[in-house]
């Protein structure tokens, strides 16, 4: 009993200790990010693992969120273009980023659906998947790569952490029922390999910022434009996940980003500096979800 009330308490601060760690540690990150993709791909088998194949729609909410995805990093790129081409480029992405693997998690800690958030984590990322070559291109990537290479490269990144997970979870619950059911019940483990994930985002994010230092101005403008479309994409998605029964997957869905993916396009496709706005976008997201899970904890909901 002790140690259950010990691991409700702990819960909520596990991903600010999981960043502090990050933070702190990054020198030494390099050594385990080889990690990071099955920490991914393990969290997110047990949480598909979860919902049932039924229950796997597009509704109003997935389309409502993919169009503000789309059309608003659009919005804030033409916005920002005309003052300065990398803030513009490290903002959009920042919006244009699909939703995190790890939101149908927080989701679910949270007491929203988990089958809408997951079937939304799977549109947003294969749209980005699809659009990103083009898009990058029209922007004037820095990548040197063609349209089908860079569709290649970004489909093979984005793909197969996306759907693999998915495909043998849904296959476990035909073939072996009594062993997706044990999988499936023990969705807490999610939670902390998200919290040993985030370790390594975060101490990549902190390298990513020192090595490009000095971009000092450029970063502190686009640290502070992340905060600002970070927690206007948390209240649009709450907004349209209301109208759409569902304000915590709207929220998470919008708000929750694939911050790795995000880094990785912006260092592969356009000049590093950019890459600094998913980087603080990592904290500013972790922010917010820290704070939602410490008030339902409060309310003894976790």
């Amino acid at each position: 009993m002790k140690l259950a009330l010990l691991r409700q308490k702990i819960k909520p601060l596990m991903l600010p200790i999981a960043m502090v760690i990050g933070a702190v540690f990054h020198n030494y990150i390099g050594y385990v990010k080889f990690l990071a993709p099955w920490l991914i791909f393990t969290m997110l088998f047990i949480t598909f693992c979860k919902v049932k194949i039924h229950e796997f729609r597009i509704t109003s909410l997935s389309w409502s969120l993919l169009f503000v995805q789309i059309v608003g990093s659009l919005a804030v790129y033409f916005a920002i273009l005309p003052f300065n081409k990398e803030i513009a480029v490290s903002t959009f992405i920042c919006v244009f980023c699909p939703t995190a693997t790890a939101a149908p998690v927080i989701t679910g800690m949270l007491g929203g659906s988990v089958p809408r958030l997951a079937t939304y984590s799977i549109v947003s990322n294969i749209t980005v998947a699809i659009l990103a070559p083009l898009l990058f291109s029209l922007m004037g990537s820095d990548s040197g790569l063609g349209f089908m290479e860079a569709t290649a490269t970004i489909s093979l990144k984005v793909v197969p952490l996306i759907i693999l997970p998915l495909v043998i979870a849904l296959i476990l619950q035909l073939v072996l029922p009594k062993v997706h059911k044990v999988v499936a019940e023990k969705q807490s483990i999610s939670f902390y390999l998200w919290s040993v994930s985030l370790i390594i985002v975060v101490g990549n994010a902190v390298s990513y910022m020192i090595q490009h230092h000095e971009h000092g101005w450029e970063m502190i403008i686009m640290a502070l434009l992340s905060l600002m479309v970070c927690c206007a994409q948390f209240i649009i998605g709450r907004i349209i996940g209301r109208r759409c029964g569902d304000k915590i997957a709207g929220a998470q869905g919008l708000g929750q980003k694939n911050t790795v993916l995000a880094i990785w396009m912006a260092l592969t496709f356009f000049h590093p500096v950019t890459s600094v706005g998913a980087a603080a976008y990592v904290a500013w997201q972790n922010i917010i979800n820290s704070a939602q899970l410490y008030v339902k904890a409060r309310k003894g909901h976790i």
